[in-house]
């Protein structure tokens, strides 16, 4: 599989390693949308990690070559229902997850699972916290979004999130915390006066990130439409 890298930072240098142990080809490493066009021809799939003020226009920029693209770039999705739009009535192939860690999406399921058990367990109020590498663009980050859209979906006591800490009914606290060199920790935690419970996810590197990306484009392949974990894991 011949691999566009649309943002090469520290995550694409880590999924051009991946990709390579895998036996797949880089065929481009891109930083600026002027490096793009020598390349539209060559790959088979793009794996767009940018920023998130580039990324709609990397994805733009793939629907319009016909190139299947796997994104991982959050801090944008006021941005995709407009996007989804494009992709699904240009018959594109776009792949999007706030998080490409097996371990994540096992703990998106245990986030929704939880969240059910709650709502029958009133007394406990519900927050996250975040923990990431100070270089990080977006804050909250876009898993730590994730887990609170599905808690607001499907825990009644809560409507919708705020950063910072808060003890106000209905709205879902999320502290974001930046360290040097942290790839990731989300913690989960439920209190009451009485007790606590926690769940937490840490990453040790970003590789678990890039092999879940990895392993996106591969299953895009002869593919089309709009798709993500829940899709590639058969949740």
């Amino acid at each position: 599989m011949k691999i566009l890298l649309l943002g090469y930072g520290k995550m694409g240098k880590t999924i051009e390693q991946r990709a390579i142990h895998k036996g797949h080809e880089i065929v481009g490493r891109i930083n600026s949308a002027g490096e793009r066009e020598a390349f539209a021809l060559q790959a088979d799939v793009a794996i767009e990690f940018s920023e998130p003020s580039a990324a709609p226009d990397n994805l733009r920029w793939c629907l319009k070559n016909q190139l299947p693209v796997v994104c991982g770039t959050t801090g944008w999705l006021d941005q995709k229902p407009m996007i989804d739009q494009e992709f699904a009535a240009q018959g594109g192939a776009l792949f999007y997850a706030a998080n490409y860690s097996l371990g994540v999406n096992l703990f998106f399921k245990l986030n929704e699972a939880l969240a059910r058990l709650m709502n029958h367990a009133s007394q406990y109020q519900f927050s996250i916290e975040e923990i990431h590498h100070t270089e990080k663009k977006d804050s909250p980050s876009g898993t730590a979004l994730a887990l609170a859209r599905q808690v607001i979906a499907i825990h009644e006591g809560y409507q919708q999130w705020q950063e910072g800490l808060t003890a106000e009914t209905g709205i879902l606290p999320i502290h974001s915390v930046r360290l040097p060199g942290v790839p990731g920790t989300h913690i989960l935690r439920y209190q009451s006066e009485m007790d606590e419970i926690e769940i937490k996810h840490t990453a040790h590197s970003r590789e678990g990130f890039a092999d879940g990306a990895v392993m996106a484009a591969e299953w895009l392949q002869g593919r089309q439409g709009l798709f993500s974990m829940e899709d590639l894991l058969s949740f």
